[in-house]
């Protein structure tokens, strides 16, 4: 394996060692964080997730994310057994109790809950889902920002909503994790992936931008997931007057681009710098990518500010 980049690497941080993780309505030390295996995400992946990013002491975002979650959620009949109210309740005492007030990376998960065999059929559930909710202190690598990705264009395509509909959170992530292993084989730090027709889809983790002069690009989302940190970016950047496109492009249009990035949840923009070898505009973070991530950050935090 390679021993690059990653979209989703941070910084080790000591505190993470003596962490309480919640799991169900306790809060205990990671090591004693555990579900059973009957557990319907431990059989199947059977559950939906967010990943929550807080700053400053605030929780971006956060209203979407339990959008979200509560949306996938009934989309696949889960029941999840707890209000809104309780889950950012349950996030806010998990943060709480770890004295969490900036630079934390949340994970929330709820699985259908727990079986009496492990099989396929829902209908063997007993009792209510599981939640657990993990806070880590994370800080992205500052080399992710300073030299830039790579990415290797992958084998492996996004899937349509009548195969597997990728804006679901789901637990299941076997071809993405799949494309992430492939790209890592060849030395790169992330996955790009196509869509089935041969367009630009998202990478395995995050959300992929191109830059064509002052204009930023991203997939449809057609055959991806909707990253809440695509969504901002481009708000914040239309915001500001300036050219946000959703649309269908190739990997030669990727190629030519002038500048590229990622989006996503613990990284917010992070430039990428190589696809499949090749090197993007300067092969440097560009101007504009900087432009961007500042519009988004400050964007962000006055979106925040106003729903306090």
């Amino acid at each position: 394996m390679s021993n690059n980049q990653s979209a989703q690497g941070y910084l080790s941080d000591e505190r993470n060692n003596d962490v309480l993780i919640y799991v169900d309505g306790k809060l205990v030390p990671r090591s004693q964080a555990v579900v059973s295996v009957f557990d319907s995400g431990f059989v199947l992946g059977d559950g939906v997730w967010e990943g929550l990013r807080l700053k400053q002491g605030r929780i971006i975002q956060l209203d979407a994310h339990i959008d979200r979650l509560f949306e996938g959620a009934w989309a696949i009949a889960l029941d999840v057994g707890r209000s809104r109210e309780e889950i950012v309740a349950a996030i806010r005492q998990t943060l709480d109790a770890n004295g969490m007030e900036d630079g934390a990376h949340i994970r929330l998960m709820i699985s259908r809950g727990m079986k009496s065999t492990p099989n396929q059929d829902p209908r063997f559930v007993i009792g209510k889902a599981t939640m657990v909710i993990a806070a880590e202190y994370k800080t992205p690598k500052p080399d992710a920002w300073s030299k830039g990705l790579s990415l290797f264009t992958s084998t492996f395509r996004t899937s349509g909503p009548d195969i597997f509909d990728l804006r679901l959170n789901s637990h299941s992530r076997l071809n993405l994790i799949q494309a992430l292993i492939q790209a890592i084989n060849a030395g790169a730090d992330e996955a790009l992936m196509l869509d089935p027709r041969g367009f630009v889809a998202s990478c395995n983790s995050t959300n992929f931008f191109i830059v064509r002069g002052r204009e930023i690009w991203t997939s449809t989302g057609s055959y991806s997931f909707k990253g809440l940190t695509q969504q901002a970016t481009i708000d914040s950047w239309q915001d500001k007057g300036e050219t946000a496109l959703e649309k269908d492009f190739t990997l030669a249009e990727a190629y030519g681009a002038d500048e590229a990035f990622i989006t996503g949840t613990l990284g917010g923009i992070t430039p990428v710098t190589r696809i499949d070898g090749r090197t993007i505009g300067s092969g440097k973070p560009g101007p504009v990518t900087g432009e961007v991530s500042e519009t988004y950050q400050k964007w962000v935090m006055r979106q925040e500010t106003a729903e306090m």
